[in-house]
């Protein structure tokens, strides 16, 4: 900080040096998407805890290594959106902040797919069919892909990476919407029924 002359008053010079304002003004234009976008996220995040307190009032048994591959990620997907949201809103003073922050969500995110691939051939209470395959693995990789590829573009294709991540964030949203709705739909419809609980 210095003083500014004959003022009395500090100005942080550091501060005003090191803001990349054309980044600033690129994410800045994505803020009323991103509060729509995040808000959605976190609403359906506590719909879907409201569906799984509702199931597990049905009296049937789930197995945890299903819900693990397929409830737990849904809820993940949804965490996800509104973390990205976040990151997106937040007064990053360059982008090369919110890209690191945008690609450790991204590679976070490849990585948990591929957990989430190992837990679903490991389970034994439901045969996955290709649509589950497609929306429980291949569109989330897509989509973590996507970030983890737009961070390291921000810099160089502001525009172009921030569509990316935009366009990233709305699939794991519709991912989640599709697979929370699949999910009650099969444990409604297509169930065997459990053995009560005691």
């Amino acid at each position: 900080m210095v003083a500014a002359a004959g003022t009395g008053r500090f100005v942080t010079k550091w501060y005003s040096s090191t803001v990349d304002h054309a980044s600033v003004s690129s994410l800045a234009a994505w803020e009323s998407f991103y509060v729509i976008v995040g808000s959605s996220a976190a609403a359906l995040t506590g719909l879907q805890f409201v569906v799984m307190a509702l199931i597990a009032e049905t009296r049937r048994r789930g197995a945890r290594e299903t819900v693990d591959a397929f409830g737990t990620p849904t809820i993940l997907h949804f965490a996800f959106v509104l973390l990205l949201a976040s990151i997106l809103t937040a007064p990053w003073p360059t982008s090369s902040s919110a890209a690191i922050a945008i690609g450790a969500c991204g590679v976070f995110g490849v990585g948990y797919v591929c957990i989430v691939s190992r837990r679903t051939r490991r389970q034994t209470a439901y045969q996955p069919v290709l649509e589950d395959w497609i929306w429980h693995i291949a569109l989330p990789l897509v989509a973590y892909a996507a970030l983890t590829a737009a961070a390291f573009a921000l810099r160089r294709y502001a525009l172009t990476a921030l569509f990316v991540v935009g366009a990233a964030s709305l699939l794991l949203l519709f991912v989640g919407i599709h697979n929370a709705w699949d999910s009650v739909t099969y444990i409604i419809f297509d169930q065997p029924q459990g053995p009560e609980r005691e």
